[in-house]
């Protein structure tokens, strides 16, 4: 499994003397950091499934002048720590648009999935709406140039969005997605004048569009449910009309950790 190592030496130069520091559940690769009160902590990381790799906090003690990690060599579950409610505001925020005078247009939890071709997208032309238009045709959604993201936290965690589909053109696509290599979908399809809610599934490798529900209105509810508990890997697609009764659409996803679309 992975393992951290820590090597010493008096000088930069060396020599330096190694050893094993942790092998416990592959939690390993990170540093060393002090706390002004004087604690000591070692933040690593695990390898977690689809939810991808989450943050361990460690506590660290010195004994003969090398860092000793956890206790008797194992992580542990739970610290004694203080909570000061600060939150998760700067990894994962609102799904609303609304912005005032002076504030940046996108806070720091937005990810664009590519580098954005800022002529697509604005938050300014309809006020409290992201508005993303087409500037070219992709074969596949993960080329999509213009793709916004948040991150998906475990144990369980959900998105939700309306979305208002009245300019959409033939061969359009929008919708909310879990994104990864083998990822799913679920949003609307306009194909000729006809609009359509669909779900597809790129589990296989090969994306499938596993239903479609015919659409007449301009307004959509969308959301994703993820259940990462006990390494589940679930995804679950719902649509509603009326932001208020939900419908599931397609099939759950299995979810799955894959390097050839390295999402950290």
């Amino acid at each position: 499994m992975r393992t951290a190592l820590i090597h010493r030496a008096d000088k930069i130069t060396g020599p330096y003397e190694g050893k094993v520091a942790l092998k416990d559940q592959g939690v390993a690769q990170g540093g060393l950091i002090d706390t002004p009160k004087g604690n000591w902590y070692a933040l690593l990381f695990q390898d977690h499934g689809a939810v991808g790799r989450i943050p361990y906090l460690i506590p660290v003690k010195w004994e003969d002048g090398w860092p000793i990690l956890g206790f008797d060599g194992k992580v542990p579950m739970t610290l004694d720590i203080p909570d000061n409610n600060s939150g998760l505001a700067n990894l994962v925020t609102s799904d609303e648009f609304t912005r005032q005078s002076g504030q940046p247009g996108l806070a720091l939890a937005w990810q664009w999935n590519h580098n954005p071709d800022n002529r697509y997208w604005s938050l300014t032309k309809r006020a409290g709406y992201l508005r993303l238009t087409t500037g070219r045709v992709d074969t596949k959604l993960t080329q999509a140039r213009n793709t916004l993201t948040q991150r998906t936290f475990g144990p369980k965690s959900a998105a939700t969005t309306a979305i208002d589909v009245r300019n959409m053109k033939d061969g359009d696509h929008a919708g909310l997605c879990v994104l990864q290599k083998k990822y799913g979908f679920v949003g609307v399809k306009m194909k000729g004048r006809d609009k359509s809610i669909v779900m597809v599934s790129a589990e296989s490798n090969s994306p499938e569009e596993v239903e479609s529900v015919p659409l007449k209105q301009q307004i959509v509810y969308l959301k994703v449910d993820c259940d990462y508990k006990h390494r589940t890997d679930k995804a679950y697609f719902r649509y509603s009309l009326d932001g208020e009764e939900w419908t599931a659409i397609g099939k759950p996803l299995q979810m799955i950790y894959t390097l050839p679309h390295f999402m950290g």
